[in-house]
């Protein structure tokens, strides 16, 4: 490269004058310095699309999760179990390009200035190659808008929130559903098996609960649904029974619960004390579809209905592998949470390994390219609509069935036949 070929690359932003030859003895030291800036800034221009984190032997990507607070048990412990599982086996198998795949898990607990914060080390100070996770959507969107600022590929795995994928951002791609989707298999059965015709929603007064309730009301209005009221309560409330027979004056054909697992098991076992029976009782996940609900319903749960994202028992390659895997590591049983993290994982190790190079300009096109089966189903990335980088996924109804959850809707992924009406206390 000549002297001539360098001074073309270099912003031609900065206030410059040419000199020929570059002859330091000759230059005034304002030229010297002008010379000085200009170098230094093509060096920065150039960086920006090199590979900053093929650093040794490894392949640095950040992962930005809520690891304390109450985010960490509905789903962010597990997810970093997910994400460094599968890390694990894909780094015994040989890695990416013979490097292994190093993960940087930092905790936002739950909170968009720490993320913010978190985000910026990430990108400046660990150069990662990418990030992924993202589980609030009020801290993924503050941080994704950090990613997008600075050019980095931002692969979401669970946050939800619509306008995450809304809008010019090529370098943020999600690969869970979007919040105004989740409801679209719930209202497919409605359609087509159910006469449901009126709703109640039961929420606890947190900000999962009012964003569902919200949610579930402004979708409702889409399949005609009518609400008769939505009720908050306060979390730890232990006597249901006065709200409960209350309904009983006015009983909505579908009642839907909004909160977590041990409150879910109490509403039930009241909502069978008061004799309570209306045609669906819908819970929210994950609460409402773990084993730990089902142990604390004490029968009650039979025949509750609930939407989820993934089962083990789904046809996808892996899935049933890896819920197995998990459960003999950890004890317990991964939800769609750790399915979304494990998943994740998967994806960016094949855009890595496809990436042209392991520039962050690289990997966002291999993204792009993405078309795979995970153990969550196929992810490939599109638009439609407002939606950009977007993978589509469906949502399931399932339902207890004898003890066990089963896939109800829709009717080609079904493992039972789903039981509506649901039948009343005093003929079980």
């Amino acid at each position: 490269m000549t002297e001539r070929d360098l001074f073309n690359i270099l912003p031609k932003a900065v206030d410059y004058e040419v000199v020929k030859p570059w002859n330091l003895e000759t230059m005034t030291d304002m030229r010297k310095w002008v010379l000085f800036k200009r170098i230094l800034l093509g060096i920065s221009l150039i960086s920006l699309f090199m590979a900053p984190t093929a650093l040794g032997e490894t392949i640095r990507v950040g992962v930005l999760l809520p690891l304390s607070g109450r985010l960490a048990a509905l789903g962010g412990e597990m997810e970093r179990n997910s994400f460094l599982m599968a890390a694990e086996e894909i780094n015994r198998a040989g890695g990416i390009r013979g490097m292994k795949l190093h993960l940087i898990i930092e905790d936002t607990e739950g909170k968009v200035s720490r993320g913010r914060i978190l985000v910026k080390k990430l990108i400046s100070e660990d150069q990662v190659a990418m990030l992924s996770g993202g589980f609030s959507s009020s801290v993924t969107w503050s941080t994704s808008v950090a990613a997008q600022e600075r050019k980095v590929p931002f692969l979401v795995n669970t946050a939800s929130a619509d306008r995450i994928t809304e809008g010019w951002r090529q370098w943020i791609y999600r690969l869970n559903t979007p919040v105004s989707e989740h409801n679209d298999t719930l209202a497919s059965f409605i359609r087509e098996a159910a006469d449901i015709r009126t709703a109640r929603i039961c929420y606890e007064e947190t900000p999962f609960g009012r964003f569902w309730s919200d949610k579930f009301a402004d979708q409702s209005k889409e399949t005609g649904l009518v609400i008769l009221g939505s009720d908050g309560f306060v979390p730890r409330t232990a006597d249901f029974r006065p709200y409960l027979t209350g309904l009983k004056k006015q009983p909505p054909d579908l009642l839907h619960i909004i909160t977590n697992g041990d409150t879910a098991a109490k509403i039930m076992g009241q909502i069978q004390e008061v004799d309570l029976n209306p045609k669906l009782i819908l819970g929210t996940p994950p609460g409402c579809t773990s084993e730990t609900f089902l142990e604390a319903a004490a029968g009650t749960s039979e025949y509750i209905y609930s939407q989820i994202h993934w089962s083990p028992n789904l046809p996808y390659p892996g899935a049933q592998e890896y819920h197995e895997k998990y459960l003999a590591k950890y004890g317990a049983p991964p939800d769609y949470h750790g399915a979304q993290a494990y998943a994740a994982t998967q994806v960016m190790a094949h855009a890595l390994k496809r990436a042209k190079d392991l520039s962050r300009n690289g990997i966002r096109k291999a993204l792009a390219d993405t078309r795979m089966m995970t153990v969550l189903g196929l992810v490939r990335f599109g638009s439609y609509g407002k939606k950009r980088n977007q993978n589509r996924l469906p949502t399931y109804l399932v339902q207890w069935i004898g003890g066990r959850l089963e896939i109800v809707w829709p009717l080609k992924a079904a493992t039972e036949t789903y039981i509506y009406p649901t039948p009343p206390w005093n003929d079980r």
